[in-house]
């Protein structure tokens, strides 16, 4: 092994995807997780080498310096994600505060390369195609913490010549995905024969597998592709297509409830990426 990756948020939706992608690669990896974040069958940590914090975003520089040290390159998932409370949780700021004292940390350690993930919901969604030069105009405190790490950081490592990379994820859906969202709505609604309660569902997005998200992201880390970039598939489908394709594996179209939610008046009608260097 001839390079060692600190990962966080490996417990989470897309971090156990990254994670699962590192473990094919020639590589040594150390984990950095909650508190009791590592349960028995959740998530493979056999043999790496694990650090535990109560809350990782208020730990100070000297711990994050103690934590890298020794590491190569840091892929930074973590952050604050709870469906229906994320995009204007004031956590986010918490999350900003506490990934810039990373940053900081990791200049100090002599950490080569740190990949931060970031979100489409920092671009001005009314292009509709976004690539990954697309002007920044978040709308929500999410995107904006989003953006204002990627401005902070890239600023910050292009003055100390150290290699940064900018991961912008798309509309993710696949394994271990919350009840709350789309997908696993429609998935949880149907298996149980209940009817999923949609908007008129004409909203075009671009939506893609998480583990497959987590491969491109892992990719990326493992290769030369540095700056911001988008990690999408670059084609755009509905949601009432994607809400049928799952209904069809059921043979039950007839509970998908179209229209039973009124569509949010300020949602762009397309949002779809085009995919950029590493993220291809």
């Amino acid at each position: 092994m001839n390079r060692r990756v600190l990962l966080t948020g490996s417990t989470g939706f897309v971090g156990r995807q990254v994670l699962a992608a590192l473990r094919e690669a020639p590589v040594s990896i150390r984990l950095v997780t909650r508190e009791n974040g590592l349960r028995d069958g959740e998530v493979d940590y056999r043999g790496l080498e694990v650090f535990q914090s109560a809350d990782i975003f208020s730990e100070g520089l000297d711990w994050w310096v103690s934590v890298c040290s020794g590491i190569d390159t840091v892929i930074h998932v973590a952050w604050y994600a709870e469906p229906g409370r994320y995009l204007e949780s004031p956590k986010n700021l918490d999350c900003l505060s506490g990934t810039l004292t990373l940053a900081k940390a990791c200049a100090q350690a002599g950490v080569r390369h740190f990949l931060g993930v970031g979100t489409c919901f920092e671009y001005d969604l009314k292009g509709g195609l976004l690539f990954a030069d697309t002007p920044l105009k978040p709308v929500t405190l999410y995107g904006a913490a989003k953006a204002a790490t990627y401005l902070s950081l890239a600023r910050y490592f292009d003055d100390l010549a150290m290699e940064f990379s900018w991961c912008r994820l798309f509309y993710l859906y696949g394994e271990g995905e919350d009840e709350r969202r789309l997908t696993a709505y429609i998935r949880t609604c149907l298996s149980r024969g209940e009817p999923a309660k949609l908007s008129s569902g004409g909203q075009v997005r671009d939506f893609m597998d998480v583990k497959v998200a987590g491969q491109a992201i892992a990719k990326v880390a493992m290769g030369p592709g540095r700056g911001a970039m988008n990690i999408c598939s670059g084609k755009g489908v509905s949601v009432r297509e994607l809400a049928e394709r799952i209904a069809d594996e059921y043979g039950r179209r007839d509970l998908l409830h179209f229209g039973a939610r009124p569509d949010n008046a300020s949602e762009v009608p397309v949002v779809v990426g085009v995919c950029t260097g590493g993220a291809e």
